[in-house]
């Protein structure tokens, strides 16, 4: 099966297209232990940091917070970056972030050695679905590797290791 090929550009799109990917965002339990594990573990590069108490932002979320806690990450070789996102002054709840859950997400990252990664990840205890990578058998990437990991807050983190050539 052949990756999917996006449409052509259209010169004569309607206003209100999606241009392009910014960020993903990912709201935390605490801040600088989520940018140690992003940065530190996986060599993400802090892009902007900051505490905002804009009135805009709780608009926005339609959140009563006092204070939002945020980090923008970038991703190494990818225009892309990953926003952290801490709330404060407002009540929190745990979702269970099971796969199957509607409104469950994950971000999948592309990596150059899958095993290699597997390891790091093990050797500090970060919590794996799997047993190992797995091989990817259909699809798109089929022949590559992926594991799943759960980050700090116990996010799903898909890595995905390509067929090279």
């Amino acid at each position: 099966m052949d990756q999917p090929t996006p449409p052509a550009d259209s010169a004569e799109q309607s206003p209100g297209q999606v241009i392009g990917l910014f960020h993903g965002g990912v709201t935390v339990a605490d801040l600088d232990r989520s940018v140690a594990f992003y940065c530190d573990v996986l060599g993400f590069v802090l892009a902007v940091r900051r505490d905002a108490t804009e009135e805009y932002l709780r608009q926005m979320h339609r959140q009563p917070f006092t204070i939002v806690r945020m980090a923008f990450l970038a991703i190494p070789n990818s225009t892309s970056m990953i926003e952290l996102i801490q709330y404060l002054g407002v009540e929190t709840r745990r979702p269970a972030y099971q796969p199957s859950d509607p409104a469950t997400g994950h971000l999948c990252f592309l990596v150059d050695d899958i095993h290699a990664l597997d390891r790091r990840l093990r050797a500090i205890g970060c919590p794996a679905r799997s047993d190992h990578p797995i091989q990817i058998t259909a699809g798109p990437n089929k022949g590559g590797w992926a594991v799943y990991f759960a980050d700090p807050d116990g996010y799903p983190l898909e890595f995905i290791q390509r067929v090279r050539g």
